[in-house]
């Protein structure tokens, strides 16, 4: 292997951890809806199902690259079925994260459930998570192939990534979980990410740059927050039980 080749595997590795985070944390919400019993098989499914289909377009670049051929017109703007998919899917993503934040601000809980137990079916988180999927493995194995040219340098980039990705759903999801505002921010984050797929759908590149800057620092501030509640909560509990000694 060249070190061409060497350089644009990791690269691609990295870029798609990065593009992949997106799918982590939708998947990470829809599959918290589950009773606790099912949460690790859908997990382990979505992101089974989210690399096979990676890993079918790939073996299918013709098709990939023809979606980007258009199909029609609206006021002179031309749109491929690369652009339907993203329009759609970043409605579907606005529409979906923005639900979810509403519950979490409001402690709208109830709604949208199935089931006497309170917990979605199974089969329907299964659906969305695919439906997902099928959005961000499209704009991923783009991506793997403006970054590299042979077909197994994107495959085995593609492979590796997603096995991060895979061991560590789990400990992302528990963390945002725990975490009810690291829950709400990053629901807030697949918002804009939704808003930058419906604009590029609809023919405005917006650079990832303007998206994932704002999200580091955010990220970077609620960071902050939580090492201090940690640190505080750490205080109290001394303070308790020096209170208790000295009584």
């Amino acid at each position: 292997m060249s070190v061409e080749n060497v350089v644009a595997f990791f690269t691609l590795v990295l870029l798609e951890v990065v593009l992949g985070i997106d799918n982590i944390v939708m998947v990470a919400i829809n599959v918290s809806r589950l009773p606790s019993a099912q949460q690790k098989r859908a997990r382990i499914i979505g992101m089974g199902g989210a690399l096979l289909m990676r890993v079918a377009l790939l073996c299918t670049l013709s098709f990939v690259m023809g979606l980007v051929q258009p199909v029609f017109s609206v006021l002179s703007h031309a749109f491929s079925w690369r652009d339907l998919i993203l329009l759609a899917g970043g409605l579907f993503l606005v529409w979906k994260a923005s639900t979810e934040v509403f519950r979490e601000v409001e402690g709208v809980h109830g709604e949208m459930k199935e089931g006497a137990n309170g917990h979605v079916s199974f089969r329907r988180i299964l659906i969305e998570i695919a439906l997902l999927d099928m959005i961000f493995s499209l704009d991923s194995v783009i991506t793997a192939v403006g970054m590299a040219t042979d077909i197994r340098i994107m495959v085995a980039a593609v492979v590796v990534s997603m096995i991060v990705m895979i061991v560590f759903a789990k400990v992302i999801g528990d963390f945002i979980q725990e975490h009810t505002s690291v829950k709400v921010l990053a629901l807030s984050f697949l918002v804009l990410i939704g808003a930058m797929l419906i604009a590029e759908g609809c023919g405005k590149h917006v650079e990832k740059g303007y998206i994932y800057g704002p999200m580091a620092f955010a990220s970077f501030v609620i960071g902050l927050e939580l090492r201090r509640r940690s640190k505080a909560a750490k205080r109290g509990v001394m303070t308790r039980q020096a209170n208790a000694e000295l009584s």
